[in-house]
C-alpha cells in the first residue's frame, strides 16, 4: 500500500575497477542476461566485498562467485572474473561462510590478481541480481572508476 515509502536497494562496488554494461562482457552467459541483470567490473582490485546488507547464500567451492541475499528476498550474485571456475580455488581466499550475516563493504574474498592473470583468465566480475523480475528498476551506473566498498554502482527500486 505504502510502496512509494520502500528505500530502494543501493548497490556498492564489491571491487575496485571501471564499471560496464553487461552486454559488453565477452559471456554470453551475462551479456545476454542469462544470470540475471545488473553491472560488471572490468576490475582491477583484489578485495572483494559484500555489495549491500544480508546473509550469504551461497559460496561457490572455487572461491570465483557467490550469493547474497537481503533482508527483501533480492538476490545478488557476484561472478568474479571469467571461466574462473576452471582454476578450481587456485587463487581465490575464500573470508566469509555461508549463512554469515554481513553488512555493505566486508571483505568476502580475497584474490591472487597475478596468478589469475598469469593464467590468461579475465576479471571481468559481473554484479547481477538473480530475481530481477521482483525489482520495479534496475539502474546501473555505467562506466565510471568506481573503489571497492565505497562507491554505488547500480541502484534497484522494489
Amino acid at each position: 500500500m505504502f510502496n512509494f515509502f520502500k528505500k530502494p536497494l543501493t548497490i556498492i562496488a564489491p571491487i575496485s575497477g571501471r564499471t560496464i554494461d553487461l552486454s559488453e562482457v565477452p559471456d554470453p552467459v551475462f551479456a545476454d542476461k542469462m544470470a540475471g541483470d545488473g553491472i560488471a567490473i572490468n576490475s582491477t582490485g583484489d578485495i572483494v566485498v559484500a555489495p549491500c546488507d544480508g546473509t550469504i547464500s551461497l559460496i561457490m567451492d572455487s572461491g570465483h562467485a557467490f550469493a547474497i541475499t537481503t533482508s527483501s528476498g533480492i538476490e545478488l550474485l557476484v561472478h568474479v572474473g571469467l571461466e574462473t571456475v576452471s582454476l578450481n580455488g587456485e587463487g581465490f581466499e575464500i573470508l566469509k561462510s555461508v549463512n554469515t550475516k554481513v553488512t555493505a563493504g566486508t571483505p568476502i574474498l580475497k584474490l591472487n590478481r597475478s596468478f589469475i592473470e598469469s593464467k590468461g583468465i579475465s576479471l571481468i566480475t559481473p554484479v547481477l541480481v538473480a530475481n530481477h523480475d521482483k525489482l520495479k528498476e534496475l539502474n546501473p551506473i555505467l562506466n565510471k572508476e568506481v573503489c571497492h566498498g565505497k562507491d554505488i554502482v547500480m541502484e534497484c527500486k522494489l
